[in-house]
């Protein structure tokens, strides 16, 4: 399974979680996910909708464990991992999941996107 994982700010918009998930260059992805209090917003629900794909909820304590290539420590103080896209593409996909796309930043800064393969269906 291929799954993008999202973090993104409040503030953004559709056309931010587009950019980022755009620059990731998605090939073959057949879910989306972002942390749990996120996966709910009306932005990321819309995002999805115009996808057509599920939405993944990841729990935020299992991104603590995800091992990240990106370290943010501004994000790690804030969300226990070092990056929150790369985080919830790996939970999402699965234990033996691995990264095909670092975390990727949309141009306007407020969204992230990464991809991540592994075994889950």
């Amino acid at each position: 399974m291929r799954v993008a994982g999202f973090g993104f700010r409040q503030s953004a918009t559709l056309e931010s979680l587009q950019a980022a998930w755009l620059a990731a260059q998605p090939a073959g992805v057949s879910a989306i996910a972002a942390p749990d209090d996120k996966a709910q917003t009306q932005v990321f629900a819309a995002f999805a909708d115009a996808l057509s794909l599920p939405v993944i909820s990841v729990d935020p304590q299992d991104m603590h464990a995800a091992t990240t290539v990106t370290n943010s420590t501004k994000v790690r103080e804030k969300r226990g991992t070092g990056s929150v896209a790369e985080a919830c593409a790996l939970v999402a996909a699965g234990a033996s999941a691995k990264l095909l796309q670092t975390r990727v930043i949309s141009e306007d800064r407020m969204a992230t996107c990464a991809i991540a393969e592994g075994s889950s269906s």
